[in-house]
């Protein structure tokens, strides 16, 4: 059933909304405990949770060692086969015109040693990992940290009990809060500097994705390219299209979840690291044991000086050694922190120093072969095993930054900041491993696109770095204001980082930008066309929260609705779903106007996101009993985090019901003291003590109050299992979003045409919550924005 409702024009501007001050009602005055009730909820997140003790993204206890090393052989195949793939192109990519000068070698050898010391090593593994939210990685976690600290969000949403989520709290130094406490206000108070956060994130967001799509398509030429050497009856068309093929299946195996396809990988991943490690060795043996000395950085100022403007042009090459350096971090979630830091120093970084090195030993004999060193430095009598290995690997690439898509999409999701879509949560025994159909589809016809269409690595490596490089900025950035709000970083360290890691990001940036008109503009169009999608879906998300702020139903409405002796009442459980924090929203009144009758139970619904990976599962109800009191109305908050996914095991329904009566069951939020001492028969209020009977025996009256409370506990505990059998209704807004009148052109477009769009063709809230449709009830109602 479907009803529409009048237009009501909005012409409050979003944002400059306040929140009103909401009444309180009497009992939430009473003290934390007689408010708002935390209740245990057990759903598929204990399950996955309990499978692996005190897991790291969500507790404090410690993860057993063999988990850890588990966990870390995990990761070498869904993290790393991106960053272990950039040997195929390194040096090709850096010197497309040839080497001018043999020293030059030793040059862009120390600037990737440097680079990936750096970058990857300090950077990324013993300082961004750090900033995690709890275990969850990528640029929304950043920023989630960033709003846990100071109110930036842009949505009106916040109360004070989500200070009491455990894994809400950060843990705070005491000294230097001077200029924490200064950062902090400036941000707050600046509309402008709230939106460039956003702005920021959903960037951060864009190219982590566009990432997703580049990094298949390179990896996989440059090693399907690699046959080239073994047989001249191979064409360039015939590797585009087998490059397609094995695209296709790639992405067709991500629906068997991170877990299975990280244990497949991870020891093909394994092999290959030993090989190029290994054959790195051989080379620096054999061909020149002098490029030890690229580790003297002069040789960087020297190919500098030589070779000037293209030496600076030639850094777009050696960036390509750090691509995947982000899943790292995005990718987390899906590990644990010391897993990834005993992977990465154990077996990656080694691994890799060993390949630059062995190939610039190589090129040092041969600098003629620059066009294909890796394969051709590799001895003849392993070409063919190396080869389809190098296959392999190429294809484990692309899983790092595919991985690191479904995870960040879910937490722009949850955010408010993307699309609904349907999010599938994969393994049972760790947490974070998620697939996500619809963007598996585009991400797959997003590759076979650009590997169609630019047909050579080096210009897809041309758009791979910009790509790379601009998330790698953007997570420093949000990192400078971790270190200074939260960390309270000394100002040295936070000095000394900028001007070191700071500089290399913006020196590399200014050189990938240089070749923007030779591919680079592909992952900023990627981009582009991704932040549209998320700012017209948040635009419209927060103007309509603001919409409901201001039309909502105040508490002395709301008992003059449900007292109306034009309502009739009916039997049953009604459950309406909002957004809305503050306060019941206008799309109840719209209710009773068109159907003149209430079911005996009502619970007002309202779902929330906290910017916290994590809503511990015993903490994600809350309830509040609404006036008046002798009627069964509730208010219920349900609170997730960005990476917590909607209950797949036991229907929403069934959940929150168990939670109401365990509400109800705490007995001491809705009985005054004087109701409890009030006498059944005579109606009059019991002093100190009450007269049992011709006995004359006295009975304590707290004992009177623990009775009548138990007494009525029971009773409203029955009213609610009668309303339960007698049947339950949900009641989700269908609302039509229209520009108001007064909107400008731009606003039409936004909200008229693409909002709607997407809303058309994307999930609907009943799937999200698992509602049966037979029992759906679908409230339509107009929004002018």
């Amino acid at each position: 059933m479907e009803m529409s409702g009048d237009v009501v024009e909005d012409n409050h501007k979003t944002e400059e909304s306040q929140p009103e001050e909401e009444e309180v009602p009497p009992q939430l005055l009473k003290g934390k405990k007689l408010s708002w009730q935390k209740l245990r909820r057990f759903d598929s997140l204990d399950i996955e949770s309990s499978s692996v003790r005190g897991h790291h993204a969500h507790g404090s206890k410690t993860v057993a060692w063999t988990m850890i090393l588990h966990l870390a052989f995990q990761s070498i195949g869904i993290v790393y086969g991106d960053i272990g793939t950039s040997p195929l192109y390194v040096f090709a990519s850096t010197f497309p015109n040839g080497i001018q000068h043999n020293d030059d070698i030793l040059g862009v050898l120390s600037i990737i040693f440097y680079t990936l010391t750096l970058i990857p090593l300090v950077k990324y593994v013993f300082i961004v990992l750090r900033a995690n939210d709890n275990g969850d990685g990528g640029t929304f976690a950043l920023y989630s940290l960033i709003c846990r600290y100071a109110k930036v969000g842009l949505i009106p949403s916040q109360q004070a009990e989500d200070q009491e989520v455990s894994n809400f709290q950060l843990e705070l130094p005491n000294n230097r809060l001077k200029r924490a406490s200064w950062l902090k206000s400036k941000l707050e108070n600046s509309q402008f500097a709230k939106f460039f956060l956003l702005f920021a994130t959903m960037l951060g967001t864009s190219m982590v994705i566009g990432d997703g799509v580049l990094t298949p398509c390179i990896s996989v030429l440059s090693a399907v390219g690699g046959i080239k050497e073994a047989t001249s009856a191979m064409s360039d068309d015939m590797i585009v299209w087998i490059s397609v093929a094995i695209l296709v299946l790639l992405f067709s195996a991500q629906r068997f979840g991170t877990d299975k396809v990280g244990y497949t990988f991870a020891p093909i991943i394994c092999i290959w690291f030993a090989f190029i490690g290994g054959i790195g060795i051989f080379n620096f043996l054999k061909f020149d044991t002098t490029v030890i000395k690229a580790l003297n950085p002069q040789y960087i100022f020297d190919y500098f000086k030589r070779n000037k403007k293209e030496a600076w042009i030639s850094l777009g090459g050696t960036v390509l050694s750090i691509t995947g350096t982000e899943a790292l971090f995005a990718d987390v979630g899906h590990f644990t922190v010391k897993s990834i830091q005993i992977s990465m120093c154990s077996v990656i970084y080694p691994a890799l120093i060993l390949a630059y090195a062995g190939q610039a030993a190589f090129l040092r004999k041969h600098s003629d072969l620059i066009r294909d060193p890796f394969f051709q430095s590799i001895p003849r009598s392993l070409y063919w095993p190396v080869f389809i290995i190098a296959v392999l690997a190429a294809i484990i690439a692309s899983q790092a930054m595919i991985s690191g898509s479904f995870s960040i999409i879910q937490q722009s999701l949850s955010l408010g900041c993307f699309p609904r879509v349907k999010i599938v949560h994969t393994s049972a025994k760790y947490e974070g491993q998620v697939y996500i159909p619809e963007i598996n589809y585009l991400l797959m016809l997003a590759c076979v696109g650009v590997t169609l269409g630019f047909r050579s690595t080096a210009r897809i490596g041309n758009a791979y770095g910009i790509a790379v490089v601009f998330v790698m900025t953007l997570t420093s950035s949000f990192l400078v204001l971790i270190m200074i709000m939260i960390w309270k970083t000394h100002i040295v360290l936070i000095i000394s980082y900028v001007l070191v890691i700071g500089t290399i990001e913006l020196i590399y940036l200014s050189s990938v930008l240089y070749k923007f008109d030779q591919g680079g503009y592909l992952p900023l169009a990627f981009a582009a066309i991704l932040m549209i999608i998320m700012y017209v879906w948040n635009d419209v998300h927060r103007s309509k929260y603001y919409y409901e702020l201001d039309h909502k139903i105040s508490p002395d409405k709301l008992k003059e609705v449900v007292t109306s002796t034009n309502l009739s009442q009916m039997p049953g459980l009604a459950i309406f779903y909002s957004e809305l924090v503050q306060g019941i929203p206008p799309i109840f009144k719209h209710y009773v106007s068109n159907v003149p009758a209430l079911h005996s139970v009502l619970v007002f619904v309202s779902i929330k996101s906290l910017p916290i990976g994590k809503v511990p599962t015993d903490e994600r109800f809350l309830f509040c009993r609404m006036e008046p009191y002798e009627l069964s109305v509730f208010r219920c908050v349900v609170r997730y985090g960005y990476t917590d996914v909607r209950n797949e095991q036991e229907p929403f329904e069934n959940l929150l019901i168990e939670r109401l009566k365990g509400f109800i069951a705490d007995g001491e939020f809705w009985l005054s003291q004087n109701d409890l001492n009030k006498d059944d028969d005579s109606g009059e209020y019991l002093d100190e003590r009450e007269v049992d009977g011709e006995n004359n025996e006295h009975k304590d009256v707290k004992q009177v109050d623990e009775e009548k409370r138990q007494e009525a506990i029971d009773k409203e505990i029955e009213a609610v299992n009668q309303a339960w059998r007698a049947g339950v209704v949900h009641l989700i807004g269908e609302n039509e979003v229209v520009a108001g009148k007064r909107a400008s052109l731009a606003r039409r477009i936004i909200i008229d045409y693409a909002y709607n769009f997407l809303k058309r063709n994307l999930r609907q809230s009943e799937k999200v919550f698992d509602i049966p449709h037979k029992r759906m009830l679908k409230v339509g109602m107009t929004y002018e924005l």
